[in-house]
């Protein structure tokens, strides 16, 4: 469960030295595998971080830049650019990917046109030229394309190095550093895009110095100098985040608070299970049982949106009332919330819409208060740090909870009865998922429940009861996510559980969407 404190901004950099030196810029063009690429190049031991087109002056020396991919063709008027002097300033090797790569080509003298074929999906690429980017590889690669455009005419000195199968050029070395590829090898789709990006990443020269154990070194001191003399308070939920969070400043030294606030909308036995796991980990945490005022609250409340609006306000005013002698907040942020608060519309929009909340960051963060150590990391990443400190593996591997809890989770209105309902259909499901050895297998499994009741029969009797939906999905990240396939005699077994033991369920059934189109919470 992630705690619903609003997220500040900015943040405050992390400048390791040693991460530093082997940072792979990724200028985000707009494509919906930017992030992916900065995953990939960290799993193959390189700090990357995203930057908007407008930042390349302010990346510093980057060991390498990659060009994402985007939506855009390079040929409309006012489509993002890049300045090719800067590029070749920074002195590094630079990879254009699909619209990156199309990019490039225009800038070195190249045309690049809309050829009436348009490749989504998987191709077939030959290799032409085995040097660099394609070292190790050759013959046909089987590769994932998304585009319309395609590069017409190259510039004088380029040279092809792979092509589909209408032989148009998929790979290109324009010189030395530059190079690009029309396909995605970031997606697992494309074969031996792993083998292509290590390639590239080989001609920086430098070995990677993304290591976990090195990067936590770091960290902790980043902390103790960001905290001490200071009271630092943070909120907890027994999540992955947040218990990274708390961990980490107990490691750095600091004078922490945790606050973990019961908001009504938890799980089975969830209250007991986090007061045993931060005693474990030796952190004292301060419990506010608040789950009457906010069930009261969320009394006739059936649209989404309002239920988390009513929970996040309340939780953000329980919160601070008990975090009002603090020195310095501690928020668990990680790098995709980074992302998204900078990507998705104005700042405006935001203090509008979650005025209460986002007031009491800004101010904080004016005065230099806010801290957000997670916020270079992906939960994978977040995880690999959790481990570096001890964690054991149960707490870093539970599964990713809403901050509005079962609230969204119940469609409707939530009250007492459809919660107590809903709880024991989760505790089963989770029980036998851990049961069976899944539990570990799926990235997040909840049960659902309708704000319909379903004609069923017990004891030679008509029920109308409410119907259980179980939602189990495979995912690395949360981007995107499939549907489990959990054998049958998982799922036959789950629901003669529920059907049996929890009265006011008589029927259940299991959620087969991927997101997108769906997402993995139902509300």
């Amino acid at each position: 469960m992630t705690s619903p404190l609003p997220r500040s901004p900015s943040i405050i950099p992390l400048h390791g030295k040693h991460i530093m030196q082997t940072q792979i810029a990724v200028i985000d063009y707009g494509s919906q595998y930017s992030q992916l690429i900065v995953r990939r190049v960290r799993q193959l031991g390189y700090f990357s971080r995203l930057y908007f087109p407008e930042q390349l002056s302010e990346i510093g020396t980057p060991a390498g830049v990659i060009l994402s991919g985007g939506p855009r063709s390079v040929n409309e008027p006012g489509a993002p650019d890049v300045d090719l002097d800067q590029l070749n300033r920074l002195d590094c090797p630079v990879l254009g990917i699909c619209y990156g790569m199309q990019l490039l080509n225009r800038k070195f003298g190249g045309t690049v046109a809309a050829t009436g074929t348009r490749e989504y999906g998987p191709a077939t690429m030959r290799v032409t030229q085995q040097n660099d980017l394609f070292k190790g590889l050759d013959g046909e690669l089987k590769i994932w394309m998304s585009h319309s455009d395609s590069v017409s005419n190259l510039p004088d000195g380029s040279v092809v190095l792979g092509e589909n199968g209408a032989g148009a050029p998929v790979a290109i070395q324009w010189n030395e550093r530059f190079y690009g590829i029309q396909f995605h090898p970031e997606v697992t789709h494309t074969e031996k895009g792993r083998q292509v990006l290590q390639n590239f990443l080989s001609l920086i020269g430098e070995k990677p110095a993304f290591v976990m154990q090195r990067f936590k070194d770091e960290l902790i001191e980043s902390v103790r100098k960001q905290t001490v003399g200071k009271r630092v308070v943070c909120a907890v939920s027994g999540g992955v985040d947040s218990t990274v969070l708390a961990v980490l400043l107990k490691e750095a030294g600091a004078d922490v608070h945790p606050i973990f606030v019961d908001n009504g909308v938890l799980r089975k036995n969830d209250v007991a299970e986090v007061h045993d796991q931060f005693r474990r980990l030796g952190i004292e945490i301060e419990f506010v049982d608040a789950a009457d005022d906010f069930l009261d609250r969320l009394k006739g409340v059936e649209d989404p949106e309002e239920k988390r609006k009513i929970i996040g306000d309340l939780f953000v005013d329980i919160f601070f009332e008990r975090a009002k002698d603090m020195d310095v907040l501690a928020q668990g942020t990680l790098y995709p919330d980074v992302i998204e608060s900078a990507t998705s519309g104005s700042m405006a929009s935001r203090i509008k819409t979650h005025h209460n909340r986002v007031e009491r960051i800004l101010r904080l963060q004016e005065e230099g208060r806010v801290i957000e150590p997670l916020a270079e990391l992906y939960k994978d990443d977040v995880r690999e740090l959790g481990a570096a400190l001890g964690i054991p593996h149960e707490i870093l591997h539970r599964h990713p909870f809403p901050g509005p809890g079962l609230a969204v989770r119940v469609i409707g209105e939530v009250t007492r009865e459809k919660l107590a309902l809903l709880r024991e259909a989760d505790a089963i499901f989770i029980e036998e998922l851990k049961k069976s050895d899944w539990y570990d297998r799926v990235w997040q499994a909840a049960a659902i429940l309708l704000p319909v009741k379903a004609v069923g029969v017990k004891g030679d009797e008509r029920t109308y009861e409410y119907p259980v939906i179980l939602r189990a999905v495979t995912s690395s990240d949360a981007m995107t996510a499939d549907w489990a396939e959990l054998p049958t005699d998982l799922l036959r077994t789950v629901s003669n559980r529920i059907l049996n033991n929890v009265d006011g369920v008589n029927r259940v059934l299991y959620d087969l969407s991927t997101k997108p189109p769906a997402g993995i919470e139902w509300e």
